[in-house]
């Protein structure tokens, strides 16, 4: 009978705390998608997700269960529990952080591709360990370097 303990435990905690199992599954998600996919885009869409699931994770663990906003009224004391706006303050912050990454993360890759003609990792190593049998950029005709 205590060998099912920990199961129940488990399935009690999935059961009542629904946000923490999601943000459990974007965060593998996410994770495998950054480490495991070659391609430049998917690896991007990978950090999506895995920027959703930490938001995901401050918003939860901010929930007040009945908690109300906090604004009181002039000269009078807070009636309620108030929810702090700090967390919010800080995903809201946090996804605009985000964007912009994603952003740089795509100019990057159409940069990359339009170079390459590729958004693999494998074939852009190839491609980078061919162009390193070329010249130095810094170099003059005659074989030296520029200082």
């Amino acid at each position: 009978m205590t060998d099912h303990l920990p199961i129940q435990l488990a399935l009690d905690v999935l059961a009542t705390r629904h946000a923490y199992a999601v943000f459990t599954a974007l965060l593998c998600i996410g994770l495998y998608m950054m480490i495991a996919n070659p391609h430049l885009v998917k690896k991007i869409i990978g950090l999506n997700l895995f920027q959703t699931a930490i938001f995901l994770f401050f918003i939860a663990s901010a929930y007040v269960h009945g908690g109300s906003i906090p604004i009181v009224e002039s000269g009078g004391a807070p009636e309620a529990t108030l929810v702090s706006p700090l967390p919010q303050v800080i995903v809201l912050t946090a996804i605009v952080v985000g964007v912009s990454l994603t952003a740089v993360g795509l100019a990057l890759c159409v940069r990359i591709y339009t170079e390459y003609g590729t958004l693999r990792t494998d074939a852009l190593r190839e491609a980078m360990a061919e162009e390193d049998d070329l010249p130095a950029a810094g170099a003059d005709s005659q074989g030296g370097e520029r200082a």
